[in-house]
């Protein structure tokens, strides 16, 4: 078998470890960081109409300050669940309601909290890696067949350099997100 009937799939292996980093940064969007970001109320849970639905889907989510969220609530029936998803949800913040407009303010961070925060960022950070480590693992072992079936042990190491020079890559992105999201939560 030859280099030309072995091709190992580098932009699955790609895409999945894209998919890792896109779901950090999705976490590391849900930290509270002091700043409100609509990204903050998009996993809380609204009892709404006999079933559960995503607070985006209950009303339009704005930031017209830095540190406050407006929640336009489409239909007044279920302004008070908004309200108690909310208050329920531990982001704590307590929801002022007005009409059919809840607003968050977004309290200061103290010192404490924003060190639980950065230690969280860093667990979120930490899970990401392992997912591309089990991406590698995967073509690793993909590899590895290929070594049984007849592929080369030069081909199999040139493979392996190239899957290793690629979760290196991302593990790299891991660390810059984890350092910028630590700095960010810090700020004062």
């Amino acid at each position: 078998m030859t280099i030309d009937d072995f091709e190992l799939d580098l932009d699955d292996l790609e895409r999945r470890m894209n998919g890792a980093i896109a779901a950090l940064k999705r976490e590391f969007a849900s930290l509270r960081t002091g700043r409100a970001s609509a990204v903050m109320v998009e996993p809380i849970v609204v009892e709404a109409y006999g079933t559960r639905m995503p607070l985006p889907q209950c009303g339009t989510v704005n930031v017209p300050e830095p540190r406050l969220l407006s929640i336009s609530v489409w239909d007044k029936s279920i302004v008070s669940n908004v309200a108690k998803a909310i208050q329920d949800s531990g982001l704590g913040i307590t929801p002022v309601v007005e009409g059919t407009v809840i607003r968050l303010p977004v309290p200061e961070l103290n010192e404490q909290r924003r060190l639980k925060l950065t230690r969280v960022a860093a667990q979120y950070a930490e899970t990401t890696r392992v997912a591309i480590r089990n991406v590698r693992r995967d073509g690793m072992e993909q590899l590895r067949k290929a070594k049984v079936d007849g592929v080369s042990e030069d081909e199999v190491r040139l493979w392996s350099d190239e899957v290793q020079e690629i979760t290196d890559r991302y593990v790299a992105e891991v660390d810059q997100l984890l350092e910028s999201k630590q700095t960010e939560v810090m700020a004062v």
